[in-house]
C-alpha cells in the first residue's frame, strides 16, 4: 500500500474514533451560548445596553450537546458580573464566565447638598446620563422614587441619589394624636387616640383610645388610622 493511501486510511479511521474531550475554542460554542443568554436577559433594561464577554481561553471540556446558561445567586444585573454555563449532557460540568454589561441610561443626582431629615422635592435632583454598571445598584432612575422621601444619609451636590440614602416618611409618629376612622357597611365613626409607635403609609399601627383600649389600624398620611370592620 502506498504511503498516501495509508495516510488517507488513518485519517478516515481517526474521524470515527470516540472523542473524550476537546479544547473549547474561544467563542464556539460556549461564547455563543453566553452572548445569546445576555441578549435575552438585557432586553428589558433601560437605556442603551452593550456587553463584553471576557476572553475564555482554552478550556479542556468533555463533549456537550446541551447547555444551560444561568446567573449565579447574588450576581449583579449589570457592570462586572458572572454568567454560568452547565452542560446537560452527555457530560456534566459547569463553567463560569466573566462578563461586563454596560447600561447607558439616565439616573438621578442631587442638585444641591441634601441634609439629613430633608424631604425630597422636585428641585432637589436632576437627571444625568451614565453607565449604570459603574454606579451603585441602588441608584435611582425615576423622580417618583425620590419625591416625598426623607434623607437619612447626607448627599453632596452632584452625587448619585440612592434608595438606601432615603427613607419613606412616617405617616404616623409615636405619641402623635391621630384620628381613627372605623368604617363598616353603611357607617363611618371617627375618634382620636395616641399612636403607640411610628408607622409608614399602609403599615399596621396600634393606637390607645381615650378609654385606655388598644386598637390596631392602617396608617394613612395626615395622622389618620383606618380601622375597617
Amino acid at each position: 500500500m502506498k504511503f498516501s493511501a495509508i495516510f488517507r486510511y488513518l485519517l478516515f479511521a481517526a474521524c470515527w474514533l470516540p472523542v473524550a474531550g476537546w479544547t473549547q475554542p474561544a467563542g464556539d460554542p460556549l461564547r455563543q451560548v453566553v452572548e445569546e443568554y445576555l441578549r435575552a436577559q438585557t432586553q428589558g433594561f433601560p437605556g442603551k445596553v452593550s456587553y463584553r464577554v471576557e476572553p475564555l481561553g482554552a478550556r479542556r471540556l468533555a463533549r456537550c450537546d446541551a447547555f444551560e446558561p444561568f446567573q449565579p445567586a447574588g450576581a449583579a444585573p449589570w457592570g462586572r458580573t458572572t454568567v454560568g454555563v452547565r452542560c446537560l449532557g452527555p457530560a456534566s460540568w459547569t463553567v463560569y464566565v466573566q462578563v461586563r454589561i454596560s447600561v447607558l441610561a439616565a439616573y438621578l443626582v442631587a442638585a444641591r447638598p441634601l441634609a439629613v431629615g430633608h424631604v425630597i422635592g422636585q428641585g432637589d435632583f436632576i437627571a444625568r446620563e451614565g453607565d449604570l454598571g459603574a454606579l451603585p445598584a441602588t441608584v435611582l432612575m425615576d423622580g417618583a422614587q425620590a419625591l416625598g422621601r426623607t434623607v437619612r444619609i447626607g448627599v453632596a451636590a452632584g452625587q448619585p441619589l440612592r434608595a438606601d440614602q432615603l427613607t419613606i416618611p412616617w405617616a404616623v409618629r409615636q405619641g402623635q394624636t391621630v384620628k381613627t376612622i372605623s368604617r363598616g357597611a353603611g357607617f363611618s365613626v371617627s375618634s382620636e387616640g395616641k399612636a403607640l409607635h411610628n408607622a409608614q403609609e399602609g403599615q399596621i399601627v396600634q393606637v390607645r383610645t381615650p378609654s385606655g383600649q388598644t386598637v390596631s389600624g392602617i396608617a394613612r398620611s395626615g395622622g389618620i388610622v383606618e380601622m375597617n370592620r
